[in-house]
């Protein structure tokens, strides 16, 4: 964020189009507990988010938010079953948008952000979101990489695993 843009307290609501007229920025915390929907996707609620929201226009006039995240999810290792901290940091730009006709006016680098017909954005709802994304589909601890190096799967079990191997086979010609 620039210097020059003012920070409030997060209200649970913003209006999103005075926030961007006035050019101002919010900061929180938020704790993991009070996100529902993450809270699924992790092993435990224990800590915090920090995030900031920027409103402005950029050069060409396009209306955004720009978020900025910064928490450690606590995930369970799919390998280990381990209990581990994942460190999130997102900087994300949000084009605002009315419609879906005008995300294709956004510059390549936005995401869209369809706004609501009163133009009241919740905050902490955005921040969740992001954090959603950016959970893996498959945790994996950082340095349980050389279990498979030290393990590997027997090669029986790998053609095994290849749906397409009796393809094979047929596309071979007959021996005479």
């Amino acid at each position: 964020m620039s210097a020059d843009v003012p920070r409030v307290q997060v209200p649970e609501l913003l209006d999103a189009w005075r926030m961007v007229s006035a050019r101002r920025g919010v900061a929180g915390r938020l704790p993991l507990s009070s996100l529902t929907r993450l809270a699924d996707s992790l092993v435990d609620t224990e800590g915090e988010v920090s995030y900031s929201l920027d409103f402005d226009r950029d050069a060409l006039q396009v209306p955004y938010v720009e978020l900025r995240i910064d928490a450690e999810l606590p995930l369970l290792c799919q390998r280990s079953l381990q209990r581990f901290l994942l460190p999130v940091k997102i900087v994300q730009r949000l084009g605002l948008i009315r419609n879906e006709a005008d995300e294709a006016a956004l510059p390549p680098d936005y995401e869209p952000l369809l706004m609501p017909a009163d133009g009241m954005l919740q905050g902490a709802e955005l921040v969740e979101d992001e954090l959603i994304l950016a959970v893996p589909v498959v945790p994996t601890m950082p340095g349980t990489e050389a279990m498979e190096r030290d393990w590997p799967a027997p090669e029986a079990e790998t053609e095994r695993a290849n749906p397409f191997a009796a393809l094979s086979a047929l596309k071979k010609p007959p021996s005479n």
